[in-house]
């Protein structure tokens, strides 16, 4: 038996704790859950704006389809009929001069030669170093080490530079020979292993996603009408009516072992208050969960505090429909940084989403990446006359700007370096052996939407074993 009246504070009101919140309440309606969050909004890397008049997503527009956890939310808490897919799936890639189609790949790892060779995005012996692949040996994949070294060693630099480093920059914005194998692209390993060898698998992957005809393949990724923020704020309203309470501006500031529980700190620094909990989860990024783990579990906070993170900008703009003069084709392009560009990515909203269609074409581009923030230190201005002018090189965009907003995403994305599933595991580990906590996040368990929300809700699940196991313990 379990007692009702139990009190969990969830630290963190972005997806991830709002995602803990409903799998809290949804599992013991009777728990008094608060939400503490530091920024004066909800939402973390969910948020909207306004540009050339229309709402906008001013941080993730789109979230993996073909994972259930997303949708699943958007569906329980009322935006089920509003979950769209792109208008379209085919991307470029702007490299050599030129934008180009991208080919098929499993995260860069090219499926279709053929077409591959067709694009013009490989010279003709990177081309042929990529061939010889299918002479090597199976790898060996029991050792983690960077995706980029091992594209490199199997397929060549070509295929890392212009292929691999901007499709896994636009997931981390990271370089490709620091992020881990084994954390980042599990299912790749897996596939790798099933079929021998790299281009194998992805050949596999593609003959697998085809369907037969007239059946609709299940899309790769999904929006919300309105944007993607809206999933946030649906999310926290929902909470509310349940009884959640969902605190803005509300720093945590420490955290300790009390009588039977935990204790915060929250609040200005002058003006402090403590609040007593029967358990926490920690939904922050790493370096916030760090310090406040620096007392209760060193371990972990010693690892968390070892997790870098990529900063940066995202110029979004706006022109007239009119106004374009070119024909822009499909969601958008990568940039490999080999190319030397200030944007790394530009995606067409307005063409890849149908509900944002209309008098204004929607645009935009992000800049930054990890370690690599120089551009970063431009300022708003010059961010976006560096944005239009790489556009107008790569697309012939010539309508003047109507409206553009710069949103600077200060150590946004965790980089999962090699190793990083062992340090995971210790942190995990710490956190486990103190009753009443938990902890989960993007720097845990997957940067995805998806990801995060099945992340926190294991977070969830655990404190609910907790608390009934601290519960029947009692006499």
């Amino acid at each position: 038996m379990t007692s009702s009246g139990d009190r969990v504070a969830v630290v963190g009101a972005g997806i991830a704790g709002l995602s803990v919140a409903h799998a809290l309440v949804a599992a013991r309606p009777d728990l008094h859950v608060t939400l503490y969050e530091g920024s004066p909004a909800v939402g973390g890397k969910l948020r909207a704006g306004e540009v050339g008049g229309m709402t906008v997503d001013l941080g993730a527009d789109s979230m993996l389809n073909r994972r259930p956890e997303g949708v699943a939310l958007a569906g329980a808490v009322g935006l089920g009929a509003d979950v769209v897919h792109p208008a379209t799936s085919s991307a470029g890639i702007w490299t050599r001069g030129a934008l180009r189609p991208l080919p098929p790949t499993l995260m860069g790892i090219p499926a279709d030669l053929g077409a591959l060779a067709r694009s013009g995005i490989l010279t003709s012996s990177g081309l042929g170093r990529a061939s010889l692949e299918r002479r090597l040996p199976e790898p060996d994949l029991s050792e983690d080490e960077g995706v980029g070294v091992l594209m490199m060693r199997r397929l060549g630099r070509d295929v890392r530079d212009r292929l691999v480093e901007p499709l896994l920059g636009g997931v981390y914005a990271g370089r490709s020979d620091e992020i881990s194998l084994h954390a980042a692209l599990p299912q790749v390993v897996s596939a790798i292993r099933t079929h021998g060898g790299l281009l194998s698998a992805a050949r596999a992957s593609r003959a697998h996603t085809r369907t037969p005809a007239g059946v609709d393949e299940l899309p790769v990724f999904a929006g919300i009408r309105g944007g993607l923020a809206r999933l946030a704020h649906k999310t926290a309203d929902q909470l509310e009516r349940q009884g959640v309470r969902v605190e803005c501006n509300a720093m945590v500031r420490e955290l300790t072992r009390g009588p039977g529980g935990w204790r915060l700190a929250v609040g200005p620094t002058n003006r402090l208050r403590q609040v007593e909990v029967d358990a926490v989860v920690l939904a922050a990024p790493a370096p916030a969960s760090a310090r406040l783990l620096r007392e209760a579990a060193p371990v972990a906070a010693g690892e968390l505090s070892r997790i870098e993170y990529a900063s940066l900008a995202l110029v979004t703009m706006a022109v007239r429909a009119s106004d374009v003069g070119t024909d822009l084709v499909g969601s958008g392009f990568l940039v490999p940084p080999v190319d030397g560009r200030v944007i790394k990515a530009a995606t067409f909203s307005s063409y890849k989403w149908e509900w944002m269609r209309g008098n204004m074409v929607i645009i935009r581009c992000s800049i930054g990446r990890h370690r690599d923030e120089r551009d970063l230190q431009r300022d708003d201005a010059e961010l976006v006359d560096a944005a239009v002018s790489d556009l107008r090189e790569a697309t012939g965009l010539r309508g003047p700007l109507q409206d553009a907003i710069v949103t600077r995403w200060g150590g946004a994305l965790p980089q999962y370096a090699v190793g990083h599933l062992d340090r995971v595991q210790l942190i995990e580990h710490s956190v486990e052996a103190l009753p009443g906590l938990a902890i989960c996040g993007a720097a845990l368990g997957g940067v995805g939407i998806p990801a995060v929300i099945a992340n926190a809700q294991r977070a969830a699940t655990r404190v609910i074993a907790q608390l009934g196991a601290v519960e029947t313990m009692k006499p």
